[in-house]
């Protein structure tokens, strides 16, 4: 899907909040006259997550001014992935891998761009050269998940989820994402019709992330599969008072009364 942005203006102390993000991991970037900061959050539905940051001119001081144009050329890159011109976030972004091939969140934000126009080997190229320059980082190993499964690769995608989770376990201040990877590997186990394996993930998620009422519809939907109707309707009214607004949540309202007729037999 598009990427998801949103902007926001701080208070004249430099203090900011955004509200209504779906879970996930984010880019925050700040920015001021000529100054940039930019950090990694992960977002999870409940849970206030906090990045504060310091705009230092020294940033691009001693940079020659090739070294600076490729950074201007990056950030106006990101711009553009943000904003949905992915034809143009991709052309700038290989123009700065050319000059910059270190730059590991470069080709993760290449492959990014790709995933968004369904170019699944380009963006599966991107991602893994992204993992080659810096192999620790959670997020390349889950949009390589994410470019299997839409190719129905189950099975690299379910490996490429549990690397992302046991490397998010290990990064300090990723919980929020380490529920997310979670989640995602249940989606991949459901999609491939490995329905008690997701249920084991769902559950697994529901429990790190108890206010995540997506975990919950996935495992009453899961538990529907597996023929536990008692184990689906719990999940269920637990994802409708979590998420009484959400697209979902009329389709479950009225298919409820029916499954919960069928435990009082």
């Amino acid at each position: 899907g598009p990427a998801r942005n949103a902007e926001t203006k701080t208070n004249n102390k430099g203090e900011y909040v955004q509200v209504g993000l779906q879970s996930g991991r984010y880019t925050v970037t700040v920015s001021k006259d000529k100054l940039v900061a930019t950090q990694q959050v992960n977002v999870t539905q409940g849970t206030p997550a906090e990045a504060n940051m310091t705009l230092v001119p020294q940033a691009t001081a001693g940079l020659s001014p090739e070294q600076r144009a490729v950074q201007e050329a990056a950030a106006a890159a990101i711009d553009a992935l943000r904003a949905g011109r992915d034809d143009e976030a991709i052309a700038k972004l290989n123009d700065v891998v050319t000059k910059l091939p270190t730059c590991s969140d470069c080709y993760y934000n290449l492959g990014l761009a790709y995933t968004h126009k369904q170019q699944w080997a380009e963006a599966e190229a991107a991602l893994k050269k992204s993992i080659e320059i810096k192999p620790t980082n959670p997020d390349p190993y889950n949009g390589l998940a994410n470019v299997y499964n839409a190719q129905k690769r189950f099975d690299e995608a379910l490996a490429m989820n549990q690397k992302a989770t046991e490397l998010a376990g290990s990064t300090p201040g990723a919980g929020g994402g380490n529920a997310e990877a979670i989640y995602n590997q249940g989606v991949v186990l459901f999609n491939a019709g490995k329905y008690a394996d997701a249920k084991v993930q769902f559950e697994n998620a529901s429990k790190a992330d108890p206010n995540n009422a997506n975990a919950f519809y996935q495992l009453g939907m899961t538990n529907l599969n597996l023929g536990q109707i008692p184990e689906a309707v719990s999940a269920l009214e637990t994802f409708m008072k979590l998420a009484p607004n959400d697209p979902k949540a009329a389709q479950v309202q009225a298919s409820l009364p029916a499954l919960q007729q069928m435990i009082k037999k």
